[in-house]
């Protein structure tokens, strides 16, 4: 039976001051709730269908990125294994929403929330297990992608343990996503207004935040002191004085390496690199280990393939702007390899912004169980009860 209210409803007076009981968490209650919701929302036609369409997709992509990189000109497995995560992360953004933003007031429409409401069933018992039922049917998403990421490692020099990391964050980044789905469910009435805000939430995370960073970073210019070294080649060669000019490049040109200093404009990155700590792609990125530096390694970025390319710019930024840039002499300068030790040093990035999102999801989840609880005591007009 659905009840409309009119206006503003107090409470009954026996109840009226009396505080919602969120209740205590029981391992039957979660697991019925868990049952209820994959019967009712993923055990369709449509959600296989939709596995195979995701699957299929993933496939041709994956050929695609294969088929367009030569083997003779570079090697693509490394390309096409962070490319494939990405796609992943992204099919894992927009779809996992869907499961859970429309999960509390969806069934408050549907007069479906209440008669669970009225039984022995805890509020935590409904909310974690909405959420848990949610990620189990995203994580479906991550199942038919597995074969694709294990093809692309296997043809990349990514670290062995990047396929490990990179799969178990994947999994916390598409619960983290259910958990605000499903807070924003809670907060709205309209099924609409909670997808919507749920999908906003995750373009700040994914886009906006790093929109912010070099907008902010622009405002925090700094003076300091940039010393440049150049070559500075002999006028002619047939009257070199080697003791000014002791070197010689790779076309037997004698050159020697002046210093400039110069008062110029930097900006501290590492004041805002926490802007991109919690942006999903960086998180994964930088979970997946690299390979060791060569000892003899003469190369500032040494990388393998997109995430590893991202982790080290991420990484780089963390670090003071550099005083001192050489074009002087072949290789690493004393002040890059000094900056690459620093960056090879700094703790991993994504422990910080994966602890954001837990925090984000766990908030999420203490608000859906807040707004779960009853009794109501006081209801907003037109709210629907059952």
């Amino acid at each position: 039976m659905s009840v409309e209210t009119t206006q503003t409803t107090p409470a009954p007076q026996g109840r009226r001051g009396r505080r919602p009981s969120f209740g205590r968490l029981t391992w039957s209650g979660l697991t019925l709730v868990i049952g209820l919701e994959l019967r009712q929302r993923v055990r369709s036609t449509k959600w296989k269908v939709a596995l195979s369409l995701i699957a299929a997709l993933i496939a041709v992509i994956t050929g695609l990125i294969i088929f367009a990189v030569p083997n003779d000109e570079w090697q693509p497995g490394d390309l096409v294994f962070g490319l494939v995560v990405y796609f992943v992360l992204f099919l894992g953004l927009v779809v996992s929403p869907t499961l859970t933003a429309t999960s509390i007031n969806g069934d408050v429409k549907e007069g479906t929330l209440a008669p669970l409401q009225a039984t022995t069933l805890s509020a935590w018992d409904i909310v974690l297990g909405k959420l848990l039922a949610a990620w189990f049917a995203s994580l479906a998403i991550l199942a038919v992608a597995i074969p694709f990421i294990i093809f692309a490692m296997l043809d990349s020099e990514a670290h062995p343990a990047a396929l490990i990391t990179v799969i178990l964050v994947l999994a916390a980044e598409l619960l983290v996503v259910c958990a605000l789905g499903l807070a924003w469910s809670a907060l709205t009435s309209r099924t609409a207004s909670s997808a919507v805000l749920t999908y906003v939430t995750v373009a700040v995370l994914v886009v906006v935040m790093p929109i912010l960073f070099p907008l902010l970073m622009l405002t925090m210019p700094v003076e300091q002191t940039m010393t440049y070294v150049n070559r500075d080649y002999a006028y002619s060669e047939s009257t070199v004085d080697e003791d000014k000019y002791p070197y010689v490049d790779e076309s037997g040109y004698h050159y020697r390496c002046t210093e400039e200093t110069y008062t110029q404009t930097a900006y501290r990155t590492d004041r805002l690199w926490w802007l991109l700590a919690v942006n999903p792609y960086v998180i994964v990125a930088d979970s997946a280990p690299s390979p060791e530096i060569p000892e003899d390694s003469d190369e500032y970025y040494y990388t393998d393939g997109i995430l590893d390319a991202i982790k080290q710019g991420v990484r780089e930024l963390r670090l003071p702007p550099a005083t001192t840039s050489d074009y002087c002499q072949p290789g690493l300068s004393e002040e890059e390899m000094y900056r690459r030790e620093q960056r090879e040093g700094l703790s991993p990035t994504w422990p910080w912004g994966l602890g954001f999102h837990a925090i984000l999801a766990a908030g999420s989840v203490l608000i859906a169980v807040r707004r779960v609880a009853v009794p109501y005591g006081t209801l907003p007009r037109g709210t629907r009860v059952a």
